[in-house]
């Protein structure tokens, strides 16, 4: 065999004169985080010591009376001074009430009050210090999309956290009660029972629904009360120590309006409420309203959406003939409604 090639022998030395790789630097934990692990953990941290753990204790009815039966659920504490949002259906008849906190301090709780109309109870609890709690965010300006942080306890496992994004907006869910609560946020963060009255937070970490449910047998279908709709309990729980609404009977949802239908009828709103059931007997059976109408103001208030529909109808409409406009098909229709007192 002949000799090596010349360049063979050039490319060896120069391969080992070369300087070898610079020696690895080993990351920290923190660095090898990626974007939305930081997002997640601080969010996180921002109300994981204001969620709380609910255990009940409710009377039995019938032959088993004077036994106690257990149920377990989340919340968590808005206020320092110590009251914390729950499901209704978690403390609804209840006896006994009480709450862990993250720290696993254990308190009585008080019912302040209870409106199963949106699934929505107030709890107080006494503290001589004041206590961690969330920040209320907006749900109106929430967007299809974005991150959603479930908090709560599932099957008992306290301090679960799941993740995902808002599916879906403006939806429509019936309560234990019957009624239908409006302005239900759909999102895919796992929820279970044991979840229920926990915070759906976003990713500044400020608290945007109240974990509500799931469809039982579908997977990442789960559902939460919008905080606007949680504020306006709240305020009215303070107020009365209860909710008093007046009450049309229409089930319906939220839905855009297209710029030539608000152009055809010189609407400034984008959207309106859609009506998708109308009960029997009702007043707005009564007043002539119709499924598949399209609600566009109250007292030519504009009705953007369900909530808006929902606030409109509060306690100073009881009894009183209220106007109601409303599209079909290609009528503009002023309608005539007396509400009544939502009775539960």
């Amino acid at each position: 065999m002949g000799s090596r090639p010349r360049f063979i022998d050039d490319l060896s030395r120069a391969a080992s004169d070369a300087p070898g790789p610079p020696p690895l630097t080993p990351l920290s934990d923190d660095a090898l985080l990626d974007a939305y692990s930081r997002t997640v953990i601080g969010a996180l941290e921002r109300v994981q010591q204001a969620v709380a753990f609910i255990s009940v204790e409710r009377r039995l009815p019938g032959a088993a009376a004077g036994r106690e039966r257990g149920g377990t659920g989340s919340g968590f504490i808005f206020t320092p001074d110590g009251y914390l949002l729950t499901n209704s259906h978690v403390v609804h008849g209840a006896t006994h009430i009480q709450v862990t906190l993250a720290d696993g301090a254990k308190f009585d709780a008080d019912l302040v009050g209870d409106d199963p109309g949106s699934d929505l109870a107030v709890l107080r609890i006494g503290s001589p210090e004041p206590l961690p709690h969330v920040e209320l965010g907006d749900s109106s300006k929430l967007r299809v999309g974005q991150i959603a942080i479930a908090v709560g306890n599932p099957l008992g496992l306290a301090q679960t956290v799941t993740t995902g994004v808002v599916s879906a907006l403006g939806r429509s869910l019936r309560s234990n009660s019957g009624r239908m609560i409006y302005d239900v946020i759909q999102t895919d963060a796992a929820l279970n029972p044991g979840n229920s009255g926990g915070p759906l937070i976003n990713s500044a970490g400020q608290v945007i629904g109240v974990n509500t449910a799931i469809i039982p047998g579908a997977q990442a279908i789960c559902f939460a009360t919008a905080i606007d709709t949680a504020k306006w309990v709240i305020m009215q729980i303070f107020a009365h120590g209860r909710v008093r609404r007046a009450y049309i009977g229409v089930a319906g949802t939220t839905t855009p309006l297209s710029r030539r239908v608000q152009r055809y009828f010189g609407l400034t709103a984008q959207s309106a409420v859609h009506v998708m059931e109308i009960v029997k007997g009702s007043p707005a059976a009564t007043g002539g309203l119709r499924t598949d109408d399209t609600i566009v103001a109250v007292d030519s208030q504009p009705v953007q959406d369900v909530d808006a529909l929902q606030r409109t109808l509060d306690a100073s409409r009881i009894d009183k003939p209220v106007n109601v406009t409303v599209l079909r098909g290609a009528q503009r229709l002023e309608l005539t409604v007396t509400p009544v007192e939502q009775t539960s």
